[in-house]
């Protein structure tokens, strides 16, 4: 976890109500649920008031939340900042023009598409998504941000998984992260 100037560090507390699934999807992978953080009500909502107050003084124009976690989190804290959510996509699920955006997996390839009309050049934008691993999907949504002139002001994540060096690309890529767990060497 980044130092953030909070008086208080929801890391242990959020820490404690992540499940690990041991060898999911497949054997070797410590899988990080996040869902039991979003079963309990105050969990959850201190879960929210960390990212909120984060970005309370140095407010966003939008949120943009990636496929499919992303947008529990992130349609809540736009909710709450008062500002306007969007959702990245998996290709072939937004109905309007789209850009898009393929990036690269451990086993393959995926596609993220964005509406055209999504953000407008110039906006802020908070990139949001649940966890960051090779950081390819977070990667994915910024590009297409900035195809748009769009500005991310910062990627936001529950979870880092730092071995993984997800993080590490996006920093040397410019982009600045927020995250609230890190499972380093777990």
């Amino acid at each position: 976890m980044q130092d953030t100037g909070d008086t208080f560090d929801y890391g242990p507390y959020l820490r404690r109500h992540i499940r690990t699934v041991p060898d999911w999807p497949a054997p070797g992978i410590q899988f990080r649920d996040i869902t039991p953080l979003l079963q309990d009500p105050k969990v959850f909502r201190v879960l929210i008031d960390a990212f909120v107050h984060r970005y309370m003084d140095r407010r966003p124009d939008v949120v943009a939340g990636l496929d499919a976690r992303g947008f529990i989190l992130g349609s809540v804290v736009a909710y709450e900042l008062n500002v306007g959510f969007v959702p990245i996509r998996k290709k072939g699920k937004l109905p309007f023009t789209t850009v898009e955006e393929t990036y690269e997996l451990e086993y393959g390839s995926a596609t993220v598409e964005l509406h055209t009309d999504a953000v407008k050049s110039g906006d802020r934008v908070l990139l949001m998504d649940d966890l960051i691993a090779t950081g390819g999907t977070m990667m994915a949504g910024k590009k297409l941000l900035e195809k748009l002139g769009a500005t991310v002001m910062e990627g936001a994540a529950i979870v880092d998984l730092p071995e993984l060096e997800g993080s590490a690309r996006l920093r040397a890529a410019g982009l600045p992260l927020y995250t609230l767990v890190d499972f380093a060497g777990h």
